[in-house]
């Protein structure tokens, strides 16, 4: 790649952790991409559960939870940013005189695609009620990276990425997300060398 291409933009995208990577927050993970840019890339893993639940979760932030679909689902561990704060990926959910380019929430990111990532209460308090948006996830901590140490990384061979499919986020089971990732790009992971290359 020449100095005068244009950056790339992994917005709205995974990256799939290669056999080779064997940092412990990331080695066999899936992160899906909230924002990449020129001054660095922030994302979420989506596939390593912590110990808690999400109705453990609303308890410790002192609010019911009256979603029956959602007691149970895990929060993940986004990353090793800031791992006691909370990070909801969600579903656009359109305020009726909002804006189009304006979320129903207070501290969101709105991603190309369709989802949102929000780090304000509210969005917690929507769900509390039995509201807010039908499909989330839920992070401790995020993943960040700075200037041009993704883009190192990727030429390291340290990653696969794919545009994200948000079928993998919310409908695939946990335990199936990193293959299901991979199959996006038809590999396996038998198919992956430990030995990271250039062809």
């Amino acid at each position: 790649m020449s100095d005068d291409s244009a950056p790339i933009n992994l917005t709205n995208h995974f990256l799939i952790a290669m056999p080779g990577l064997e940092d412990e927050a990331f080695a066999r993970s899936v992160v899906y991409l909230c924002e990449h840019s020129g001054r660095g890339a922030l994302g979420l893993v989506i596939n390593k559960p912590s110990d808690i639940n999400l109705k453990r979760l609303f308890e410790k932030v002192e609010l019911p939870l009256r979603r029956d679909d959602l007691q149970d689902a895990p929060v993940f561990q986004g990353g090793p940013v800031q791992t006691e704060r909370g990070f909801v990926l969600h579903e656009t959910l359109a305020a009726p005189d909002a804006p189009e380019n304006e979320s129903v929430y207070a501290s969101t990111m709105l991603i190309p695609g369709g989802l949102e990532m929000t780090t304000s209460r509210d969005v917690l308090e929507a769900l509390s009620t039995g509201a807010g948006p039908r499909r989330v996830l839920v992070t401790l901590g995020y993943s960040a990276w700075g200037e041009g140490q993704l883009e190192s990384e990727l030429s390291d061979n340290s990653w696969l990425t794919v545009g994200a499919d948000l079928g993998v986020i919310f409908d695939t089971p946990v335990e199936e997300r990193y293959a299901k990732a991979l199959m996006l790009l038809g590999l396996e992971a038998w198919m992956l060398s430990p030995e990271a290359g250039h062809a």
